[in-house]
């Protein structure tokens, strides 16, 4: 069969192309920058690429007539953008328009519980979303899924920031709404026995596990998973904006996703029923289960995707690609080079550095850069990075993004998105065996050149120091 896969770079969509792959599907993944699609060299024969962006009509023509069923993953509630809601009806109507011109059966879309008659804004914008689909000349499955709880998920890394952070908790009174929480092998499990199943035609289903908690026992399942002792005290007098600031400093989610899952916490978001669980034969694994599964992901490095490594966690509302080409008009550059003793090694440590590694000299110095941008509303250094050892482009790397990662070719782009007065870029490079090492910035205005000279003191033993690091 051949299925249409949207937001295939996403947290949801990386991790069921390999099973739909798997099944023998072929599979045609929809992505706004195809720099950011990395696919895995066994499943390459099963997958094929086109660049679509659902706000823009006319690039929906590349989605092929000939398609079975499609996946609808697209989000947007963490966007720097105040009317995602408007977005996300918009980019759900020009697909409906598109879709309607292919052959397609079904559509399935992961939509969020909506049980209660006051939605947040995220929930309302859902919802929206889902009637929009519900217009189309084809079958819908709707399944909605409250917290999403794995390795990677920004609910899961939520939990583990507030838990291994904070020995005791002064916490709004919304700790103690009620959710149901679903590990997300079991979302992919629904995702992909829902495929073209009649019985799911045109139907929505809530899909939950088997417990009912609240927020405040979430966390406290969480630090038992970790034998860690841990207070919590819940006060009524918190408002929402200081409870989306107390999100934002303590963990590694921007403030616009923090305000957003504040409003939606608000919502009890529990399952009306389980009946699809009896119509696809699956029994959902338990809160305890699922946080053990993430715990050993993360302790392996085998987590398969992160919700860091959406553009939406930074500063990025376009294609990575338009930076790809590191400019030199108008620019300060750092330039450096040292002969290396081992190619391998260097590599690997370039391919290493960041996140609980380190930047292997003044990590201190990166840390309190870090610090500085959170307090100016920038992402700060919290996010680290998803794996350990790998990386790819589009990821997230502490307060920079991916732009570009050729081990063979030897080079690694960095954008900066900390909040700067310009852009900065940090770029390394192997030529036969010399370490080029460059940090590159694009001054706007007085402000900016003024940062440079402030900053360039201490770049001689900062970058200096790395540069020896990495290649001895």
């Amino acid at each position: 069969m051949k299925i249409l896969l949207t937001g295939a770079t996403g947290y949801i969509g990386k991790r069921l192309l390999p099973i739909l792959v798997t099944q023998g599907h072929e599979i045609i993944c929809c992505v706004r920058d195809k720099n950011r699609f990395h696919c895995p060299a066994e499943f390459q024969k099963s997958v094929s690429l086109i660049e679509v962006d659902f706000l823009e009509p006319e690039t929906l023509k590349a989605i092929p007539k000939h398609i079975d069923a499609a996946y609808y993953l697209i989000h947007s509630m963490s966007g720097s953008a105040d009317n995602y809601d408007e977005l996300e009806s918009a980019s759900a109507l020009n697909f409906v328009q598109r879709i309607n011109e292919t052959n397609v059966q079904q559509v399935i879309y992961l939509s969020g519980i909506i049980n209660d008659h006051t939605l947040s804004k995220h929930l309302a914008s859902r919802k929206k979303v889902e009637d929009i689909l519900n217009i189309g000349a084809f079958a819908v499955t709707t399944l909605r899924a409250g917290i999403i709880v794995g390795s990677g998920s920004a609910s899961f890394e939520i939990i583990r920031d507030l838990v291994n952070k904070l020995p005791v908790m002064i916490t709004p009174k919304w700790l103690n709404t009620k959710c149901q929480p679903i590990a997300i092998p079991d979302v992919l499990d629904f995702l992909s026995k829902s495929l073209l199943n009649i019985f799911t035609y045109n139907q929505s289903f809530d899909i939950g596990g088997p417990d009912v908690l609240t927020y405040k026992e979430m966390l406290l399942g969480y630090a038992e998973a970790k034998n860690l002792k841990r207070y919590i005290f819940t006060i009524p007098v918190m408002t929402p904006k200081l409870s989306s600031y107390w999100l934002y400093f303590v963990t590694s989610t921007s403030y616009k996703l923090a305000s957003a899952l504040v409003s939606s916490m608000k919502v009890e978001v529990v399952c009306r029923d389980h009946k699809i669980n009896e119509l696809l034969q699956l029994h959902p694994m338990s809160y305890k289960q699922a946080l053990s599964r993430a715990l050993i992901k993360v302790d392996e490095d085998k987590v398969a995707s992160s919700w860091k490594d959406s553009l939406v966690s930074g500063r990025f509302s376009s294609n990575i690609s338009g930076y790809l080409k590191v400019p030199k008009k108008g620019c300060f550059i750092d330039r450096r080079k040292k002969e290396i003793e081992n190619r391998e090694y260097t590599i690997a440590k370039i391919w290493s550095i960041g996140g609980e590694i380190g930047w292997y000299y003044g990590d201190w110095l990166w840390n309190l850069r870090g610090f500085i941008d959170k307090l100016y509303g920038g992402v700060g250094s919290r996010r680290g990075r998803t794996n350990r050892h790998d990386i790819h482009s589009g990821d997230a790397l502490d307060f920079w993004r991916v732009l570009y990662a050729n081990k063979e070719e030897g080079k690694l782009i960095l954008f900066a998105e900390m909040k700067l007065p310009g852009e900065a870029w940090l770029e390394f490079k192997i030529i036969n065996n010399t370490l080029y090492q460059s940090a590159t910035f694009r001054p706007r205005g007085v402000l900016g050149k003024l940062y440079w000279y402030s900053v360039l003191p201490f770049h001689g033993f900062i970058f200096e120091g790395m540069l020896n690091k990495l290649i001895k």
